[in-house]
């Protein structure tokens, strides 16, 4: 939430926490932050993001941290927005956002991706005690609600899984389509996993989302995939969907190795 007293301080809640340690976010929590401060960066109605990189620099912790985003590099039609949040420490996350004018284009239907996912209000939804066994009884995976379509948390290969907000960003808004998309495409490598949780470690350095249409609705769908290395380096990729189609890809870079 943000400090009523500078609007750059804001403050995490419970519902920020992470897997990895109590006392670390999860990295879908301050990403959307930042995606909050980098469109109220100068914003200009015909424009959007089409490209958003965090990079994780060090774990993001549970206490008040500044948020704050400037245009890079001006254009007429692209321009590169840089944001950072930082904490008493120093800076624990970096961003980079492409913000392009938008157009009406004449584009033909069958140039137009396509694929559907089912509808998550088919779905049951997923039980709390389906996460990994973190210990901690709340979380940012209690503050989003999920919908298996197929894979799990603790069921090792791909997934295919639905996310909606159950809480703002930044309370007092409402989040936007991009603050629901990067919050979601965090959980790529969760979901997708391949390595057992109680044995291995597979903590992404960044996550990069890339979006060819501006999302739909409160549900954002990942298609996930992980493909580890044994040198100790590995990649989760996600295919983005609302209920209308394809919206996107992520993809995260990811550090493997032994608990």
């Amino acid at each position: 939430m943000p400090d009523s007293s500078d609007p750059a301080l804001f403050h995490p809640t419970e519902f920020t926490r992470g897997p990895w340690s109590p006392d670390a976010q999860h990295g879908g929590a301050p990403s959307a932050l930042l995606g909050h401060v980098i469109e109220r960066c100068e914003p200009r109605p015909d424009f959007r993001i089409g490209r958003m990189t965090v990079e994780l620099l060090r774990p993001v912790p549970m206490t008040p941290m500044r948020a704050e985003a400037r245009v890079a590099r001006p254009g007429r039609s692209v321009e590169l927005i840089e944001a950072t949040l930082n904490s008493d420490r120093g800076p624990v996350l970096k961003a980079t956002a492409w913000r392009l004018r938008r157009t009406e284009l004449d584009v033909p239907a069958e140039a137009l991706p396509t694929g559907t996912q089912p509808r998550p209000d088919t779905l049951t939804p997923g039980p709390e005690h389906d996460f990994f066994p973190t210990g901690q009884s709340v979380g940012f995976h209690t503050g989003v609600e999920y919908r298996f379509v197929s894979g799990g948390f603790r069921t090792l290969g791909p997934a295919i899984c639905w996310f909606r907000l159950r809480f703002p960003i930044v309370a007092g808004t409402s989040p936007s389509p991009l603050e629901r998309t990067l919050a979601s495409a965090d959980f790529g490598n969760g979901i997708s996993c391949v390595l057992p949780w109680d044995q291995y470690l597979f903590i992404n350095t960044d996550l990069t989302v890339t979006l060819h249409r501006e999302p739909v609705g409160e549900w954002v769908c990942l298609d996930a995939v992980t493909y580890p290395d044994r040198s100790g380096i590995g990649m989760a990729e996600s295919r983005l969907f609302d209920q209308q189609g394809p919206i996107g890809r992520s993809s995260q870079t990811l550090l493997l190795d032994k608990r």
